[in-house]
């Protein structure tokens, strides 16, 4: 995937592998057959670079400083290689600059695995230092009667350990931070990272968190990558906890699994973005191009030849359904829990893209509880109710979820100010609220939340709702709030069908069918009163 960035950039790339057919071979300028863990091959093929950077970490870092000292232009720099490859000195490292981890310590020996286990209690995180990925060189002890176990699982105190705390997080989430050689910075939306059985199953992109959390984690992950030396893309795995803190889990120094969605959802893919980091040119926008999308990895479901048929009827289906792409990685041999490709698929919406995922794999996604709401329709009283479920069910008839509830803005003033507070992070897109009387309820929901509010006056037996409609529309300076006709919700649920369909496409194509409907009903009903007449045409309406 580097190599066909660079190939549309019109720039040449060697590569330095073991394996003969290796995936790359085929796509790039020349391929150098060699171990990038033997300092005398890896001095040799810098002679043949420009500049020198790597797709892995676990490589020749003292070869690498080394050829640095002589003049060989590495990105990102040997020293920031040396300590992302291994873990421990990678969080003594992010320590030092008030970076927020999981507490953590070194284990040499049985009894200071004990202390580890008194001090941080259980579920305790046993580590490997080097050569970990993937879940491998993990391993969890629920007591200390496991401890011997665990640490004879992951090779014995010889190959080196360390442990952390358990963090009882509600969400992995993933920066790639880019930063070029001129140590500008550019980060992408964050993601959220679906794991099956310690490997990535799932990137969600954007993640479902709020703006509050998203500031935090980019926050994070840009100061670690400053901490750091050289250019390129680097990868940053988070947790958040409970108490919305974020606490960064470990960084790669390349691209990554988790930034794999931006080949079509981002204006810069971050293989792109890699290339002109490392070669000083201008950082690309890392911005998505597309409202949502979805990384599903295609991991090795069976051994040998049964495992690449399984993976070829996932591949035949997902050519079916809109906004996929496939990228198959052409790896020679298939293995169980392998990383042999990933599908991407873009859309219009979470919820789409998460139902396309679900097409995809077969699963029933046909629970109307399953699917999340669009469209907030909120009223101040169950006396509103023959007004407003009429929003209800245009919505419906354009296949948009939506959530039909009451919310006083008076009598349960609690209750409105959690429901407009939490309504974006909860996946609503526009909010529809009706009120008779004063009409309070659309202008506080509207200064409440950032999502666009329409306020449906309701007629009243005193001022025949005039006063609702005033009230609505009279707000200050900053809180806006849509609105329709008095007594007409069927109006503003067209006017929520509208706003979605700026950015979904087949809602759009729904909305102007039904417009087409109207004109066409229109002139047919002009063309009856032409042949039939006036006196006919209304007795054909009595």
């Amino acid at each position: 995937m580097l190599c066909h960035a660079a190939s549309q950039m019109g720039i040449r790339i060697v590569i330095l592998d073991p394996l003969p057919g290796c995936p790359a071979s085929s796509v790039c300028d020349e391929h150098v057959i060699g171990s990038f863990n033997d300092g005398d091959t890896v001095r040799e093929f810098a002679k043949r670079c420009g500049v020198l950077t790597v797709e892995i970490e676990h490589v020749d870092a003292a070869t690498l400083e080394k050829l640095e000292k002589q003049g060989v232009d590495c990105e990102p720099k040997a020293s920031t290689i040396t300590i992302i490859q291994d873990k421990y000195r990678q969080k003594k490292h992010f320590s030092r600059y008030e970076i927020p981890l999981p507490d953590f310590m070194e284990v040499d020996t049985l009894r200071s695995i004990e202390e580890a286990g008194e001090k941080f209690g259980y579920p305790l995180m046993v580590k490997s230092k080097r050569l970990a990925y993937d879940g491998r060189g993990n391993a969890v002890a629920k007591n200390k009667e496991e401890l011997s176990s665990v640490v004879a699982s992951l090779g014995g105190f010889e190959r080196g350990l360390y442990v952390e705390r358990w963090t009882p997080f509600v969400k992995e989430l993933s920066v790639i931070v880019a930063r070029s050689r001129d140590n500008s910075t550019v980060c992408y939306p964050v993601v959220e990272t679906v794991h099956k059985e310690n490997i990535c199953h799932v990137v969600e992109a954007p993640a479902d968190v709020s703006n509050k959390i998203k500031k935090l984690a980019t926050s994070v992950a840009e100061k670690a990558i400053k901490s750091l030396e050289g250019a390129g893309v680097f990868a940053v795995e988070l947790f958040l906890t409970e108490d919305d803190q974020i606490l960064l889990n470990e960084v790669a120094p390349r691209p990554h699994n988790s930034g794999h969605h931006t080949i079509e959802s981002c204006y810069t893919s971050q293989y792109e973005q890699h290339i002109r980091a490392i070669l000083g040119l201008p950082l690309g926008d890392p911005s998505m191009k597309a409202p949502a999308a979805i990384m599903y990895n295609i991991l090795g479901e069976d051994e040998g030849e049964a495992g690449f048929f399984l993976a070829h009827q996932l591949i035949s289906r997902a050519l079916t359904i809109p906004g996929t792409s496939v990228h198959w990685y052409a790896k020679p041999e298939m293995r169980k829990q392998r990383k042999m490709g990933h599908i991407t698929i873009v859309g219009p919406s979470k919820i789409s893209v998460k139902s396309r995922l679900d097409n995809l794999l077969q699963r029933n996604s046909s629970d109307p509880k399953e699917v999340s709401p669009r469209v907030a329709i909120i009223m101040g009283s169950q006396s509103d109710l023959p007004v407003m479920k009429d929003a209800e069910r245009v919505l419906k008839e354009f296949d948009i979820p939506c959530e039909l509830t009451i919310v006083s803005a008076h009598r349960t003033p609690e209750r409105m100010y959690d429901y407009a507070k939490s309504a974006k992070d909860r996946g609503f897109e526009v909010i529809i609220a009706g009120a008779g009387g004063a009409a309070h309820l659309p202008g506080m929901v509207a200064s409440l939340t950032p999502l666009p509010v329409i306020g449906v006056p309701i007629k009243t037996s005193t001022l025949s709702g005039f006063d609702s409609l005033l009230s609505i529309v009279q707000m200050p300076k900053g809180i806006p709030v849509a609105t329709v006709a008095i007594g007409i919700a069927e109006n503003a649920g067209l006017l929520a069908a509208r706003i979605l369909a700026a950015r979904d496409p087949e809602l759009q194509d729904r909305v102007t069918k039904y417009q087409d409907d109207l004109r066409d009903m229109v002139l047919e009903t002009a063309e009856r009163l032409e042949d039939q007449g006036p006196e006919e045409f209304l007795k054909g309406m009595d």
